[in-house]
């Protein structure tokens, strides 16, 4: 088993302690790019896939997505039958 499955396995779970790291890396085997917008995004992250676009906090000082943003992201992936 790949890490990509290993990642959409780990996401499936709804866990508690996904990263942002993890994210970005998993919406990249996905076909996203990021793309912040500018020197003044601050911690917002855009990942866009032609026409779908997610918004993402990268979370400080902490790692982990928050649980909101961990089923913002499976609702997303489900709804474009990534996930």
């Amino acid at each position: 088993m790949g890490q990509k499955e290993k990642l959409l396995r780990r996401l499936k779970a709804n866990p508690k302690d996904f990263t942002f790291e993890e994210a970005e890396t998993l919406l990249g085997y996905l076909g996203y790019q990021q793309s912040n917008k500018g020197k003044t995004s601050g911690s917002r992250s855009m990942f866009t896939n032609g026409h779908q676009k997610l918004l993402l906090h990268k979370p400080h000082p902490r790692k982990e997505l928050l649980t909101y943003q961990v089923k913002q992201l499976i609702e997303q992936l489900e709804q474009e039958g990534l996930l």
